[in-house]
């Protein structure tokens, strides 16, 4: 690992660790009430949220292969792809957005895939994902739109620098990365020629190729039917492995299903923060939410600590077992370090 690398992971960590401290501070619970609430709660909900988590990942991994399947000759089986999926969650622990380079090269282990291009259908099915929250949050605010109006409101009020305005900071920033596209396009196309000859420019067009071709995939897909169904079963699945976790604590087992609904979607955008597993921002966002469905300050934490917990631990059971399949089967590949200088890595299959 880089010093940069290192230097991302600490400021990650840190970031989760303040914003845990500031949730815990906030709700006023010790880890002896904490444990003491989570211990007690009904886990065979659990199981059942595991058999839900289970699930999803397998439905991820089917998805996946359906979209590898137009733009390579070497169609990887469930088991390697699942396995590749896991690896990469359990990745994203560590260190966040790392999970997307571990998981196309450890599927380049097991089944010989092009990185560049996995990586490449990988971009496209969070471009899908992105989507469906994005759905989902829409209906969620049709649903539940006094409580999600009141709820951003009091979270992002007073944000802004006094005087400013939403609208005039969005305007600002696009107005500078449109100038540095157009800055950036100016000296790309000054210089091509000279670029072109360079063995670091080669490699990298190489590489923007496959990904380009795995991203296109999404157009050339043979079962649609089957790539729709898999991502609704994903977020279906989603859904189900937080609200049963509902119904294993007193305190969250009256929640209704509309508060399944806005944890989910809250939930996402906390994961997507870039912190450890969502660690910290996830507990954040659930936590306040909680409180617009009449739970205390407490009662939040510890139904967001709980779903977190359960899911953190089902990612570190089944990626530990996704670990053990990539050790006892042949690799492809037999140095992981070397995946991008292999010309195999980035060649496009035809």
């Amino acid at each position: 690992m880089n010093l940069t690398n290192i230097l991302k992971y600490v400021i990650s960590l840190a970031i989760a660790g303040g914003l845990l401290w500031f949730t815990f501070q906030q709700s006023h619970l010790d880890a002896a009430d904490l444990w003491r609430k989570i211990s007690a709660a009904d886990y065979r909900w659990i199981v059942a949220s595991a058999f839900f988590t289970i699930i999803a990942h397998w439905s991820r991994a089917e998805r996946w292969r359906i979209l590898l399947e137009p733009v390579v000759s070497q169609r990887p089986s469930s088991i390697d792809a699942t396995a590749s999926v896991l690896t990469g969650y359990l990745a994203n622990l560590a260190l966040p957005r790392a999970g997307e380079v571990a998981r196309c090269g450890t599927l380049y282990r097991l089944s010989g895939v092009p990185v560049n291009v996995s990586f490449g259908t990988v971009v496209a099915e969070r471009l899908f994902d992105v989507l469906m929250l994005l759905l989902l949050l829409a209906a969620t605010f049709v649903l539940e739109f006094d409580r999600l109006s009141q709820f951003f409101m009091e979270f992002l009020g007073g944000k802004l620098p006094k005087g400013s305005s939403g609208s005039g900071v969005l305007l600002l920033a696009g107005a500078v990365l449109l100038g540095l596209a157009i800055l950036g396009w100016f000296l790309f196309n000054r210089y091509r020629e000279a670029l072109g000859r360079h063995p670091l420019y080669q490699k990298v067009s190489g590489f923007l190729t496959g990904l380009m071709s795995g991203l296109l995939s999404v157009r050339k897909l043979r079962r649609p039917g089957a790539f729709l169904f898999h991502t609704l079963l994903i977020w279906t699945m989603y859904y189900l492995m937080s609200y049963t976790l509902f119904f294993a604590m007193p305190a969250t087992a009256n929640l209704g299903p509309l508060a399944g609904l806005t944890i989910l979607v809250v939930g996402s955008l906390g994961m997507a923060a870039p912190t450890p597993g969502g660690i910290g921002s996830f507990h954040l966002l659930v936590g306040q939410v909680a409180l617009l469905y009449g739970l205390t300050g407490q009662d939040g934490q510890v139904l967001a600590t709980f779903i977190h917990g359960v899911s953190t631990i089902m990612i570190i059971i089944l990626g530990i077992l996704a670990l053990l399949v990539v050790l006892l089967r042949r690799n492809k590949v037999t140095d992981a370090a070397d995946v991008l200088d292999d010309p195999k890595a980035i060649k496009l299959e035809r």
